[in-house]
């Protein structure tokens, strides 16, 4: 029996149950939040379950030929597989968020974050830790078969090697979007439950290429530092501290500059009176259609090529809280949609209003559309003023606007293009578009009115995020003839362009010397705080003075490889000293997002 025992065979296929039985352990847990319905469904789609699995059968081998000791080298996967999977259990129920492979380089939130909340251990667990604990001892009796010599060598270069295909598979993007999709007990456009829908470990180890961003090409960190570090922080004149309200209008574009479209009824005629009364000029963003987050997150940061914002990360938001300023925000549809809850905190907001702890209650458990959602951005900035005398600074992302337009009927009963000029579906869709552009600037005309009359110095910030969806296909814009190839100049400028304005109450006038007035440049979402600091007169953090040149001389800095020169010319090939500018700008970006500067925010 001893001979038995010590039988490498043996050794091996009772290590292999017991590593299939660890990746099936940490597939439950991976869902036990949401239902044994997504648990079954990592076997009815099997690729989820052996994609879970074969890591752990990998970490135990490889543990098994290293160590001799079957186990030994199962006790420590259980450690590292199962103790990653609890974590992000417990990181699921305080935060709604799962563990990634990024959230290892954040230690000290994670000890922060443990030491507000109270551990504990769930049934499931328990029987779990007796489940693991019959498994060590059973392979600690009977299998006690030792690799040595050439097989023990063999296994660990074998081990080794089936590293490289593994890194092709799982990072590959098609098997991960497509191949692994699994919506049918999920929401499918929320990140966190697409995420559990792939199991713990294999979506755990795709998130590794999302954590380890790479650097520019030659980037130098301490020169890079030290090119920040040679601007100073300069403070906001406490008598100008005027309050600063943004707001990102869900698909808002001007389509009135193309010709091809007939109006019978003006939807933007409020909208172009606004922008005589405001800077006002065209914001180039980095999507089309969607990816509402890429625009948001540019502007609150100065990063065009923007990271996962797992932990916290420098932010204008940052900022203006070391100014003094509240900074708070809206958004009224669901606080996990792009993970908004966690990643507004790490970018510096204090308090943020979702549908989930605000507006379902305002809006009968609907998502809040401008009629709600405009006069309450009001609301809450009075209820500060009443109970405050802190600056305040609120950016708000609407969502009224969102497609897809319905292509059936005129649902706003207006016809804003003329009858019979363009086909029954694309009649609808621009009508249904334009009737909620209209809509949205007959909230803004109430917002707008309001800070007017109001005697207290008010900044408004308004930019619309993406170009909206027009059909399947884009068909709307394809038969208009807008040309929409976003390798050239007149096709990147269709796709990519939305609007801006930048409008002042007469106190924000008076307190910043400034009519607030004119036409404003081209430029990135990236670097419309850019100009707006230039307009108020501030400086700002260092890193907003040290990427002031590049905004101005090359203000688009397309992630997908076109820019802009201040002159409207649209290339890829950059004169030396704008390549060199370019350049300086990504180290820059990436250094200012690895690098937190407010620390004793926190403290």
């Amino acid at each position: 029996m001893k001979k038995l025992f010590q039988n490498r065979i043996l050794t091996a296929v009772l290590l292999l149950c017991a590593s299939i039985s660890l990746g099936i352990m940490s597939l439950y847990f991976a869902c036990e939040t949401t239902g044994i319905e997504v648990f079954n469904s990592y076997f009815e789609k099997s690729i989820i379950a052996i994609l879970n699995i074969l890591p752990c059968i990998w970490l135990v081998f490889i543990l098994w030929f290293i160590t001799k000791r079957a186990a030994v080298a199962f006790t420590l996967s259980s450690l590292v597989v199962m103790g990653f999977t609890i974590a992000s259990w417990f990181k699921l129920q305080f935060r709604n968020d799962p563990m990634m492979f990024g959230d290892l380089f954040l230690i000290k939130e994670a000890s922060n974050m443990s030491e507000r909340y109270t551990l504990f251990m769930t049934e499931s667990m328990r029987n779990a830790l007796i489940i693991l604990v019959l498994i060590v001892a059973i392979l600690a009796v009977i299998a006690r078969g030792k690799p040595t010599g050439i097989p023990r060598i063999s296994g660990i270069i074998v081990c080794l090697s089936l590293l490289i295909p593994m890194k092709i598979v799982y990072f590959d993007e098609t098997i991960y979007t497509k191949k692994t999709a699994n919506i049918e007990y999920i929401n499918q456009w929320a990140a966190t439950e697409v995420y559990i829908s792939k199991g713990f470990v294999y979506p755990f180890i795709y998130s590794i290429q999302d954590a380890i961003k790479q650097p520019p090409e030659n980037y130098n960190e301490k020169e890079t530092k030290a090119l920040i570090e040679s601007y100073t922080k300069e403070d906001i004149p406490d008598e100008e501290k005027v309050d600063i309200i943004g707001i990102m209008l869900e698909a808002y574009s001007d389509l009135s500059v193309y010709d091809q479209i007939e109006f019978e009824v003006d939807p933007y005629e409020y909208y172009h009176e606004l922008e005589q009364e405001s800077i006002a000029g065209n914001l180039y963003t980095n999507i089309f259609a969607g990816g509402t987050v890429d625009s948001e997150r540019a502007f609150l940061t100065g990063f065009s090529e923007q990271g996962s914002f797992r932990g916290r990360t420098n932010s204008y938001t940052w900022y203006f809280k070391d100014q003094g300023y509240t900074v708070t925000g809206n958004h009224p549809s669901y606080d996990w949609f792009y993970n908004r809850a966690n990643i507004n905190q790490n970018l510096g907001f204090e308090t943020y209003n979702f549908f989930e702890n605000h507006y379902a209650e305002l809006a009968n458990d609907e998502i809040a559309m401008d009629r709600i959602f405009m006069p309450e951005i009001v609301n809450l900035h009075e209820q500060h003023k009443a109970e405050s005398d802190k600056p305040y600074f609120a950016f708000n992302v609407t969502y009224q606007g969102h497609g897809p337009y319905g292509t059936d009927a005129n649902y706003y009963g207006t016809s804003y293009v003329k009858p019979e000029t363009y086909s029954k579906e694309s009649e609808n869709i621009l009508n249904n578009y334009f009737g909620t552009i209209a809509d949205t600037n007959e909230n803004l005309k109430n917002l707008v009115d309001h800070y007017k009359q109001s005697q207290d110095p008010v900044i408004l910030v308004l930019f619309g995020d993406h170009k909206p969806w027009l059909g399947d296909s884009n068909s709307v814009y394809n038969e208009l003839g807008i040309n929409l190839n976003n390798t050239e100049s007149e096709g990147f400028k269709n796709y990519y362009s939305t609007r801006y304005l930048i409008w002042a109450n007469d106190a924000a006038k008076e307190v910043l010397g400034n009519d607030f007035v004119g036409q404003g440049p081209d430029i990135g979402p990236y670097f419309l705080m850019n100009l707006l600091f230039r307009e108020c007169g501030w400086k700002g953090p260092e890193y907003m003075q040290a990427i002031d040149e590049v905004s101005q001389k090359v203000p688009v800095i397309n992630k997908n490889g076109l820019y802009m020169l201040a002159d409207g010319t649209v290339t890829e090939d950059l004169p030396e000293e704008y390549a060199a500018l370019t350049y300086d700008y990504a180290c820059l970006s990436f250094c200012e997002q690895n690098n937190f500067r407010y620390k004793y925010l926190l403290e």
